[in-house]
């Protein structure tokens, strides 16, 4: 699969959100699906590129691996916890 190419994401409000291409190219702003963090990551590691839901699920789990590794090293530091 792929994401297609007509659909961008812009920041409204502070918020990352994916506007539905409306008739004759006018975004329909009825129609708005916003992305949480995660979902905005896997939108710009997987844009312009074929992919899984394989894919996106290692890149999650890379992710969240490198996330609990920072999360132990810093409770280590602190002395919270012991091998």
């Amino acid at each position: 699969m792929k994401i297609r190419e007509e659909f961008k994401v812009r920041e409204m409000a502070g918020e990352h959100v994916i506007v539905m291409p409306g008739r004759g190219g006018a975004a329909d702003m009825t129609r708005i699906v916003s992305l949480n963090p995660s979902s905005m990551y896997l939108w710009e590691k997987l844009r312009g590129r074929e992919f899984t839901a394989a894919d996106a699920a290692l890149l999650l789990t890379d992710t969240a691996r490198k996330d609990a590794g920072r999360w132990i090293a810093s409770l280590a530091e602190c002395g919270i916890v012991e091998e």
